[in-house]
Parts: structure tokens; sequence; C-alpha cells
């Protein structure tokens, strides 16, 4: 029996070696020394207060959280992320992907608490049109009460200095503002939306772009009306791959002030994609010390230039940039 399970460790542990090897990845799946975690989204705080660092704020720490009062909560109509869940001081609040709504549940302690602030339930007032209801509470393991919208822990942003700010809105493609019923807001949800909203909405599906469905996966796919089925993120954005790239050995061509314009896609982990193939679904550690996805050893980009959901703006950009297909293949390059 023992020779059994010894040589099935083996067997694992060798198939293991076998694929990190056809990666690239010569550091065993470790960051290297200095990492500074993923990239930020377009826009985004680049730096790890922004919960970068450390698996995007995932738990850690013991130390206490400083809780803000909630007070009397309002709905906000933002550019940014449209209708948003503000606190008695007017401070959008955000929710945590990694966080659980059923049982309510928060992932975020010690460091990350820092970066994002509990929001306590403390005088919490539904806005004008929420069901009451829908406010609850969480007990955190340093005892504070923290505020729940729909089972969803709520949280400030520590780089929102002033009222309306709203930096925190896909931080690590984990951390999104909260619409007023709890759920992601997204552009375009609002009640604010002017007349020409309904025309502008047409023209948009007439050019193939789409409003991010709520919840979507950490990696997905969406059947673009020209280029077939190609992998969006979290946010619907469109996911590229660069042609100068290598997939074996792993490597990057992609460097500096590249990002700029290609941010890399932060790790996503199996069990959070949809119809994504999981060949070769390794976490690349580049030179830069940014960890980035890959689907078939190949790293994987948005593009800064693709401003909503649905935008392909990158596609074919310098002849060397393409959308991916769920099995990591370039989509709509020559061959």
């Amino acid at each position: 029996m023992n020779t059994w399970r010894n040589a099935s460790l083996v067997l694992t542990a060798a198939a293991v070696l076998a694929l990190t090897t056809a990666c690239g990845q010569d550091n065993g799946g470790q960051a290297p020394a200095g990492s500074v975690g993923a990239a930020a989204p377009a826009g985004a705080p680049a730096d790890n207060a922004g919960g970068y660092g450390s698996d995007y704020g995932a738990a850690g720490g013991g130390a206490k959280a400083a809780a803000t009062p909630a007070g009397q909560l309002a709905a906000e109509e933002t550019d940014k992320a449209g209708e948003v869940l503000t606190d008695g001081e007017g401070f959008t609040l955000y929710r945590f992907d990694k966080d659980s709504a059923k049982p309510p549940k928060s992932a975020c302690e010690g460091d990350c608490a820092k970066a994002w602030p509990v929001v306590s339930a403390e005088g919490a007032k539904p806005p004008a049109g929420v069901d009451a209801a829908l406010l609850g509470e969480v007990a955190r393991a340093d005892g504070t009460k923290q505020l729940t919208v729909d089972g969803w822990p709520m949280y400030r942003y520590a780089k929102d200095t002033q009222p309306g700010d709203v930096n925190g809105q896909g931080v690590g493609g984990t951390w999104y503002a909260a619409a007023p019923d709890g759920k992601k807001a997204s552009p375009g949800s609002g009640s604010g939306q002017d007349a020409g909203a309904e025309e502008g909405a047409e023209q948009g599906a007439e050019q193939g772009a789409e409003a991010a469905p709520a919840d979507l996966a950490g990696l997905s796919v969406r059947k673009d009306p020209d280029l077939g089925e190609i992998v969006v993120d979290r946010a619907g954005m469109t996911v590229y791959r660069f042609q100068k790239d290598s997939a074996w050995p792993m490597k990057t061509a992609c460097t500096g002030e590249c990002l700029k314009k290609w941010p890399v896609v932060a790790p996503v982990e199996k069990n959070d994609t949809e119809g994504i193939s999981t060949k070769g679904y390794v976490t690349f550690n580049r030179p830069d010390g940014l960890k980035q996805q890959t689907i078939d050893c190949w790293p994987l980009y948005t593009f800064a230039g693709d401003k909503k959901p649905g935008d392909t703006s990158g596609q074919g950009v310098g002849g060397t940039w393409w959308a991916v297909s769920p099995q990591g293949k370039l989509v709509g390059a020559s061959k």
C-alpha cells in the first residue's frame, strides 16, 4: 500500500515539474524576491496599498481594523462606475470578490484592512428606495460589526481622499464599488441616465459593445460578433496576447512603457473561470516582479485603449496584438 502511495506521489510531482519546465518556470512557481504583485488596471493605483501584494489583499495579520461608521447611506451617480453606494460622509463603499455573502464573511484582515478600511454597521440607514432588509452586519474576528449589503461586507478605500472618489474600482480584479443593492456597480447601471442613453445603448450594440454582466468569473468567454469566442476578464474587458512573447520558455517582450498600454492580467484561480482551457494555466512570475496569468503558458494582457466591455480596439495593433481564444490561441492572426 505504501509503495503504491509513494509511487503515486512521485508521478504527481513529476507531472507538476513537467508542466513547470514546459512553461519555462525555473523558480518553482514562487514569486521572485522583491515581487510587487500584479499590475494594476489602467487608471488604478499601482502600489501595494491597493491590495496587489500578498494575494491582492487576502487575509493576513491580526491588527484590529479601524472601522468607520456607515451612517445614512446614499446612492450617487459616477462616470467611472455608474450608480454607487456611499456612506454618511459621501465616500464610496466597496466589496471584495474573495469575501462571501452566503454566509457573510470577510477575507480582508491585517494590512488589507489598512488599505480597505472596514465600514461598521453603526447608524446604518438605507438609501431612498432600497429595502432596509438588505442591510446587515457580520462580526469580524476582532469584534467589529461590519456593515453588509445583501450579505456582502462593505469597505472604503484608503486612496479615496474625498467624497465622490472611485479610485478603488477594479483594483486587483477583485475590488469593486458596490451598487445600492449590494451588487457590483457598473457604468450605465444607474437610474440617472439621460434621455439619450437608450439610443447610445443601441449604437453600442451595433458596434459589438455590451455592458459587463454582473458577477462575471475572473476569466470567461464572450461571443464577439466579429471575432467569435474570445476571453474576457471579470470586468468584461477583452484579453489579448502579444506575438513577440514566448510560451516555451515563458518570456515577455512587453515591459516598461508597454505595460502602461497593455496591463498584465492578474492571476485568477482555476475555480474562478468559465469555459477557459486549464492547459498550461499557470502564473508567470515575470522578471520585473509582476505576477501574470497565462493560458497554454502564454502571458495575458488587457488594453488600456478599450474603454468599456465589448471593446476590441486592441485587436491587430501593430500586427502583434490579438484577442485570445478559450484555448489560449490567437484570434484573427494570420498563420
